[in-house]
């Protein structure tokens, strides 16, 4: 019998992804762009305020890293496939954002913060950052991180999927809300992150550097 050379995605997060993706170039298409900043940057509560600080770690390499190598641990995933997969689907999605980042150099929301009709709430602990603003760095990440494990998950538990995806999203959500990125830098960057990480799975599991499927 052929062996099957293309994976199955886990329809729990691509759904959703795609709907976002939808609904985010309906966003970008027809919502100015200070508008849709300041509805997410402006409306806020002091849950949210601790809530989107710490959340935001989550689309960062101090947590995004020491994940996949404890999942390494995992009997299933203690092989060379694993590490390329892990190693590809995070590291090449991160490059082509930094990229991206250098070739716009786009000012970030805190360089509008002194012009007028600005909004801008912020708060000292957040971190104060101007430059390179276009894609989100944070929610490339988170995107890629996510999309990966759910692409990892065996058959019975892929409603974790939906999980991951919200996940990703709250990643994407507080860049805005610590004023750190407009929607198009965090639109984007999903973009990246998403479509980058299922891409290079895919290859890479069409030439069959695959972890195999649970039987379960």
């Amino acid at each position: 019998m052929r062996t099957r050379n293309w994976p199955t995605y886990n329809y729990y997060f691509l759904f959703p992804y795609l709907v976002w993706m939808a609904v985010g170039a309906v966003v970008m298409a027809f919502v100015p762009h200070q508008t849709s900043f300041e509805a997410i940057n402006n409306r806020h509560s002091t849950f949210l305020d601790h809530l989107m600080y710490w959340g935001t770690s989550l689309g960062e390499a101090f947590v995004i890293i020491p994940a996949l190598l404890l999942l390494f641990v995992v009997k299933a995933n203690r092989n060379w496939k694993y590490f390329v997969l892990a190693l590809c689907c995070n590291i090449i999605p991160f490059l082509l954002q930094q990229g991206l980042k250098s070739w716009f150099d786009k000012p970030r929301p805190m360089s509008f913060f002194d012009t007028p009709g600005w909004t801008i709430r912020y708060l000292s602990e957040w971190p104060q950052l101007m430059h390179r603003s276009f894609p989100s760095g944070h929610s490339t990440g988170a995107m890629s991180f996510f999309c990966f494990l759910s692409l990892l998950l065996p058959r019975i538990h892929k409603k974790w999927g939906l999980l991951f995806w919200l996940l990703a999203m709250v990643v994407c959500y507080s860049r805005i809300y610590l004023a750190a990125h407009f929607f198009e830098d965090v639109y984007c960057g999903s973009i990246v992150g998403g479509f980058s990480t299922m891409l290079i799975y895919s290859l890479l599991y069409r030439y069959n550097v695959r972890i195999e499927p649970s039987k379960n």
